[in-house]
């Protein structure tokens, strides 16, 4: 089965196409901040940091989803989260809501919505059956989600001592060196998950 216009991303092509396009975007987006809410909560062994699986499951919605509904799935997990759900690693004992962005993790966070365009854009394209192509596309796009955390984190971000960023040497040191092995580790998995679903979707058509 190749990408056509009625299933050019992997979440398509796997559902059955007498459901209304409509009904596919709204139970796939709600799936997905439900996964999204999981994966934040999911926090495994590692060094020099535990890691959650939020990265690796932003990545490989991204792919699966292609750029449109990924974007839809993110910024409706930003705005559950906006509500006060607690759908984010550090909630509870933090408290969600629209204060909680101005916190240390808000770059990130919003740096999702890029993560999910660019790595979504590429699926578009049919990198998502290429895992040198999408291992590429997931590397920039979290570069992209670096910078963004970054330099909220070193000069805006709101601190439970009342100040705004740690600058940049903290955040460089606490906010992104800890996190690289392990966001390497999970781009890697999903850049392998997410063709590997492909070839058995060709092989069951």
């Amino acid at each position: 089965m190749r990408p056509t216009q009625s299933s050019p991303v992997l979440a398509l092509a796997v559902w059955p196409r007498s459901i209304s396009p409509v009904v596919q975007a709204v139970v796939l987006a709600l799936a997905g901040t439900a996964v999204l809410a999981l994966s934040a909560k999911i926090k495994v062994p590692f060094y020099p940091v535990p890691m959650t699986l939020q990265t690796f499951a932003v990545m490989a919605l991204a792919a699966a989803y292609g750029s449109r509904l990924a974007v839809v799935t993110v910024i409706l997990y930003l705005f559950e989260g906006a509500l006060g759900l607690p759908v984010f690693t550090n909630t509870p004992p933090a408290v969600a809501g629209p204060a909680y962005f101005l916190g240390p993790t808000g770059g990130f966070l919003i740096g999702f919505v890029a993560l999910a365009w660019i790595v979504g854009s590429a699926a578009d394209r049919g990198w998502d059956r290429s895992i040198p192509k999408l291992f590429a596309a997931m590397i920039a796009a979290d570069a992209v989600v670096f910078v963004l955390g970054f330099i909220w984190l070193a000069w805006f971000a709101v601190l439970s001592s009342g100040g705004h960023g740690l600058g940049a040497a903290s955040a460089l040191k606490f906010g992104l060196v800890p996190f690289l092995l392990a966001d390497l580790l999970k781009i890697s998995l999903a850049a392998l998950a997410v063709p590997a679903c492909w070839r058995l979707v060709d092989r069951k058509s």
